[in-house]
């Protein structure tokens, strides 16, 4: 069991500074500017382009699911975590840096690319089992909604802050050569070769290195416990063990179910809005990054807000409550297209050169993104404290590595399903129109988990 120490607030900062470091990977990389980037200037076209990220990002989930829980066995066994995060963190930096080459028109870095994300996102995804891990051992039980909330809303500061940046000093219009402050590029940036949008990569890495440092620096470990060997052995068997008595834990396997289907539609969501944006109005880099400038000031907002509603009401409705909305907004957003709204109204469609989202469309779409950026922070936050309040007090990273997997174990289903629509209907929103299922089901059992 891990005690819970009187740890100072620099501790507790340096621990809600993960977040903050890890955040610009989701928003900058699988979201806002370069899996659009990919999908309209690498790919052939946005469809193809939706498709293999989709492929990239299924086999990326399949590894995490693999793996996650034999990792967190072992960790329970050997104790520390930062270790941990340290190895994956690199995993995440060598990645993320490995984008620079993307070349628009290039054919040829496609593999490169794809591969160089799905280490990534392998990266940034065990990173994060481990650092979850650390929370039962940093505050008591009342205060683990907040301490949630309060990572979730501060990485999706830092997320906005990395937009921000990208938008203004680095991404330029290919056709003006400005960014949206009207500034050529710094560093010599070619707006032509979209080295903007390529920079990303190293950004969030650099990103991810400085600012995960008062993790490292202040936020103290659970003691070491078994050498390698015998922590990978021992780990092995409390999995072995736990997978065999995970009938006993019933609410338990019930939310990991529900997770495991929920969580898939979101990972879908984030991976494709930004695709799904670009290849119905045809938005390019900016016009994406200003949506998501919006949206993470809606979810840093409901982040914080939404541990606060955890603590108060419990994780449970939280998460309801946010899944409902998600299958309303997503419905909402398949009900726009280019010329309509609401499946049957006519609206006139983005006219080029006009105002930024002057059509009727792209302001309904923008409204939507911000009531998904409000909800989707406290689903997330929430989802892992009431991890926290099932799992066995001496086994929360090996619980915690099930939480990963059954948010990965089928992760690759929402992508590869995606993917797989998009391709056989060649419709980028037939394939989003699976969403609205995962968000239903994922509800529909999490109502049967009594905490």
């Amino acid at each position: 069991m891990q005690p819970v120490r009187h740890v100072s607030r620099r501790a507790i900062a340096g621990w809600v500074l993960f977040d903050w470091a890890a955040q610009p990977f989701f928003t900058l990389i699988i979201t806002f500017v370069y899996a659009p980037f990919f999908a309209s200037a690498i790919a052939a076209n946005p469809v193809e382009g939706q498709a293999m990220w989709g492929f990239a990002t299924a086999c990326a989930g399949l590894v995490v699911a693999a793996m996650s829980p034999v990792l967190g066995s072992i960790a329970d066994a050997g104790g520390q975590r930062k270790p941990w995060i340290a190895a994956f963190g690199a995993l995440l930096v060598l990645g993320s840096c490995m984008l620079w080459f993307g070349r628009p028109g290039d054919a040829g870095v496609i593999a490169l690319i794809l591969c160089a994300y799905a280490i990534g996102v392998i990266g940034v995804e065990f990173a994060a089992v481990f650092n979850n891990a650390m929370m039962p051992s940093l505050v008591p039980p009342e205060r683990i909604g907040r301490l949630s909330g309060t990572g979730w809303a501060t990485g999706y500061v830092g997320g906005l802050l990395s937009l921000i940046i990208v938008l203004g000093f680095l991404a330029g219009n290919p056709q003006t050569g400005k960014t949206l402050l009207g500034i050529p590029p710094l560093f010599g940036l070619d707006p032509g070769l979209r080295e903007g949008d390529r920079a990303v990569g190293p950004l969030t890495a650099l990103w991810f290195v400085v600012f995960v440092l008062p993790l490292f620096l202040f936020t103290p470990d659970v003691p070491r416990g078994l050498p390698i060997g015998a922590a990978v052995r021992r780990g092995i068997a409390m999995l072995a063990e736990t997978v065999r008595n995970l009938p006993q834990h019933k609410n338990t396997a019930v939310f990991l179910l529900a997770n495991m289907i929920y969580a898939d539609g979101m990972i879908a969501l984030f991976a494709f809005g930004g695709i799904y944006a670009a290849g119905t109005f045809g938005w390019g880099t900016i016009q994406i990054g200003i949506f998501g400038i919006l949206l993470n000031i809606t979810a840093t907002i409901g982040a914080y807000l939404g541990g606060k509603l955890d603590d108060r009401l419990g994780p449970k409705p939280v998460i309801l409550g946010s899944l409902i909305i998600l299958m309303l907004c997503v419905t909402a957003f398949l009900s726009i297209g280019r010329d309509h709204v609401f499946f049957v109204i006519p609206a006139a469609p983005p006219v080029p050169g006009a105002a930024m989202f002057s059509a009727l469309g792209e302001q309904l779409y923008v409204c939507i993104g911000l009531v998904i950026g409000l909800v989707v922070g406290p689903a997330q936050a929430a989802s892992r404290t009431l991890m926290i309040r099932l799992a066995p007090a001496d086994r929360v990273t090996q619980f915690f590595g099930l939480f990963a997997l059954s948010g990965k174990v089928t992760s690759f289903m929402g992508p590869l399903l995606v993917a797989i629509v998009t391709t056989a209907f060649a419709s980028q929103k037939a394939g989003m129109a699976v969403l609205v299922g995962f968000f239903a089901v994922g509800a529909l059992i999490l109502s049967r988990v009594r905490v």
